[in-house]
C-alpha cells in the first residue's frame, strides 16, 4: 500500500513538472528543427550503404515478379535514366524504411516531455507496436500478397502476349503496396487510440463492425490492382485487425475499471 502511495506521489509530481515546465514558442522551434535534422542525418547515413547494393536490392525486391514470369521472361527500361533513377528511388525509400524506428524516437522525443507518465507508459508500448506491425505489414506484402498477385496475372495474361514491365512502373506499384500493407497493419495502434483518448468505446467500434467491413472492402479496391485477389488480400487483413483492436481494447477497458 505504501509502495502504490509513494508512485501515485512521484508520477503526481512529475505530471505538476510537465503542467508547470512550459518552454517558449521559439525554444520548440529549435528543438523541432534540430530532431528534423538528425532524421535527415540518420536516413543520409543510411542511404550511401544502401545505394552501394541497390542493385542486389532491386533484384530482391523484383524476385516476386521475376519468379511468376515465364521461361525467358525479363524487366524493361522505357527511359533512357531509368536504370539509374530506379535504384536511386529505390535506395532513398529504403533508407526512410530502415530509419523508421529512429525517426518515431525524434518524434517521440520531442513529444515525451510534453506527456504525464500514464500517457508515458502507455505511447511506448504503442511506438514499438506500431514500428513492428508497420514492418509485418510490408513482410505480408512481398511474402505472401506479390506471389500470389504476379501469379495471377502471369497466368490471365493472354496467349501470345510478352509479360514484360518497366522497372520504374514495377518500383512505383511495390511502394504503394508497402505503404497500404503498412498502414493497414496499424489500424490495431488506431483503434486503441480512439478508445484510450476517449473518442470511442470498444462496444461502439464493434457496432461499426458493418460499415469498417465495407470500407476495408472499399480501400482494398482503391489501393491494390484491379482484381479480386489482391483486394481480398488487403481487405481480410484489414477487417482481422480491426477486431484484434477492439479485442485488446475490450481488455483495457477492463482493466482501467478495475484499477478504479
Amino acid at each position: 500500500m505504501a509502495e502504490t502511495t509513494q508512485k501515485q506521489i512521484a508520477a503526481d509530481a512529475h505530471d505538476e513538472k510537465v503542467d508547470s515546465d512550459e518552454q517558449p514558442f521559439l525554444s520548440h522551434l529549435i528543438e523541432l528543427r534540430a530532431r528534423i535534422l538528425r532524421g535527415l542525418v540518420t536516413v543520409l547515413v543510411l542511404f550511401f550503404p544502401i545505394y552501394f547494393f541497390s542493385q542486389e536490392l532491386y533484384t530482391f525486391v523484383a524476385a516476386p515478379l521475376m519468379a511468376s514470369l515465364p521461361d525467358g521472361g525479363n524487366m524493361i527500361a522505357t527511359d533512357v535514366a531509368t536504370p539509374f533513377i530506379t535504384p536511386l528511388k529505390l535506395s532513398i525509400y529504403a533508407a526512410l524504411f530502415a530509419g523508421m524506428p529512429i525517426l518515431l524516437h525524434q518524434i517521440w522525443s520531442f513529444v515525451s516531455p510534453g506527456l504525464y507518465l500514464h500517457e508515458k507508459k502507455f505511447a511506448v508500448p504503442l511506438l514499438v507496436s506500431s514500428i513492428t506491425l508497420f514492418y509485418l505489414g510490408m513482410a505480408f506484402a512481398y511474402y505472401i500478397v506479390f506471389p500470389v498477385i504476379f501469379a495471377f496475372m502471369a497466368a490471365i495474361a493472354p496467349e501470345g502476349v510478352t509479360m514484360m514491365t518497366d522497372i520504374s512502373r514495377y518500383l512505383d506499384f511495390v511502394l504503394k503496396m508497402f505503404f497500404a500493407f503498412g498502414f493497414a497493419f496499424e489500424i490495431p495502434i488506431a483503434t486503441l487510440l480512439m478508445v484510450w483518448s476517449g473518442i470511442s468505446t470498444a462496444d461502439s467500434l464493434a457496432r461499426k463492425r458493418p460499415y469498417l467491413i465495407v470500407g476495408c472492402f472499399v480501400l482494398g479496391m482503391l489501393l491494390t490492382p484491379p482484381d479480386v485477389v489482391s483486394q481480398l488480400l488487403l481487405a481480410i487483413p484489414m477487417w482481422i485487425l480491426f477486431e484484434v483492436g477492439v479485442f485488446f481494447a475490450r481488455f483495457i477497458e477492463q482493466r482501467d475499471q478495475n484499477m478504479t
